[in-house]
């Protein structure tokens, strides 16, 4: 089984701009409830499709497939929950580490949030200076939830 243990915060500023190139992702829910997220995403000329489970802390099973990327445009024209998510994803190395810092577009524009994926709930690890504050147990920021509850409607 996949397990997917992620710590999620808000951003300050803008200075981790510039440290890596923006790739634009579309991703669509085929089911977006608690209990099991089924997602679809294209990152440039990649889809994948994704299957989550219930969070419990900061952990929670998850199971990545890539798919065909017609299969995957179909999908999120056709059958994925609406609107759709869109953002933009900067991977950021930090202190051995991977930052994906995620600027959302459309009724989410204005919401930027940082992810790190660990080994362990307790894993320590840099946090760096445009850091804010921490929103890991706040369900608001998942992106199912965005789609359901976007953030220009907070």
């Amino acid at each position: 089984m996949g397990v997917e243990i992620e710590r999620k915060f808000l951003v300050r500023g803008d200075a981790w701009k510039r440290l890596a190139p923006g790739v634009l992702l579309r991703q669509g829910y085929l089911s977006s409830s608690a209990e099991r997220i089924v997602r679809v995403r294209i990152e440039d000329a990649a889809a994948t499709l994704t299957i989550k489970g219930r969070t419990t802390g900061a952990t929670r099973g998850e199971w990545e497939y890539p798919m065909p990327l017609e299969d995957a445009r179909v999908l999120l024209d056709t059958l994925c929950e609406r609107p759709l998510v869109e953002k933009f994803r900067y991977r950021i190395p930090i202190g051995g580490m991977m930052w994906e810092v995620d600027e959302f577009l459309g009724e989410n524009a204005g919401l930027v949030v940082a992810e790190i994926e660990l080994t362990s709930e307790d894993q320590s690890f840099d946090r760096p200076e445009w850091l804010g504050e921490e929103v890991t147990h706040d369900s608001r920021y998942a992106n199912a939830s965005l789609l359901r509850h976007p953030y220009c409607r907070w």
